[in-house]
């Protein structure tokens, strides 16, 4: 049975416009290959509720899971809270268990409970709320749609809370293989290989080292047995030149 499939939509201006450079992505992916599950797509929007709303229904109907990251915080350009409620066609609004969470956190730490932080305890209808042991404000899941924190570390924080309710598949394997040769002549071998071995995947990333050129062949599979074998037959075909 193949392993589900994951997708992930970050949300935000400050992305798109090179001021922030985003880090969540490479922790989900992670996370997700271990977990077996396998991320397919990344779409990044900017805050624009039309433009959330249309990804999201796109990415929810094509994938098993949708992770989203950012715009869920007390600014006024934070709007991904009601863009999620807007594409599942469901209300949106204050929910007490959220509001309580933030009251006392607010409370505790001497700060103003004001209206823009009652902002974040807006959740849409029919919604579970993710666990933020950092900063208390909560995501939320809708459907197959987990709504995160674009700061990095609560991000990972609520993937850490989600992950346990998913479920995954074999994990995804890997091994490099560095061929100190330009990659056209390593494309016919690699070629070969992948129709030998159509479980597996071969990606090919070359580099530049001291005026030489190479690449390092990623070999990914479910089966530790097969990898290694495609790994030596490769390396059969460049003798010394293989690392």
């Amino acid at each position: 049975m193949p392993n589900p499939t994951a997708a992930m939509l970050v949300i935000g201006d400050e992305i798109l416009s090179g001021r922030t450079r985003d880090a969540n992505m490479h922790f989900l992916a992670g996370e997700l290959t271990k977990h077996g599950i396998m991320l397919k797509e990344v779409r990044i929007v900017s805050d624009d509720r039309q433009a959330i709303i249309d990804a999201v229904n796109a990415l929810r109907a094509a994938h098993d899971t949708v992770f989203t990251s950012g715009g869920i915080g007390p600014t006024h350009d934070d709007i991904t809270a009601e863009a999620i409620a807007a594409a599942f066609g469901v209300p949106i609004g204050i929910r007490d268990d959220a509001r309580a969470l933030l009251a006392a956190h607010y409370a505790r730490t001497g700060q103003e409970f004001n209206a823009a932080r009652q902002r974040m305890a807006r959740i849409p209808d029919g919604a579970t709320l993710i666990d933020n042991p950092i900063s208390v404000a909560p995501g939320f899941t809708l459907g197959n749609v987990h709504v995160m924190a674009g700061v990095p570390n609560i991000f990972q924080a609520m993937v850490a809370s989600v992950m346990p309710t998913l479920t995954g598949g074999a994990p995804l394997l890997s091994q490099t293989l560095r061929i100190n040769r330009g990659e056209g002549e390593i494309a016919t071998p690699l070629s070969d290989l992948a129709e030998a071995f159509p479980d597996l995947s071969f990606g090919s990333y070359p580099f530049v080292r001291d005026g030489a050129y190479g690449a390092n062949i990623v070999i990914r599979g479910h089966d530790a047995a097969r990898i290694d074998s495609a790994a030596t037959r490769l390396a059969a075909h460049f003798p010394g030149d293989t690392a």
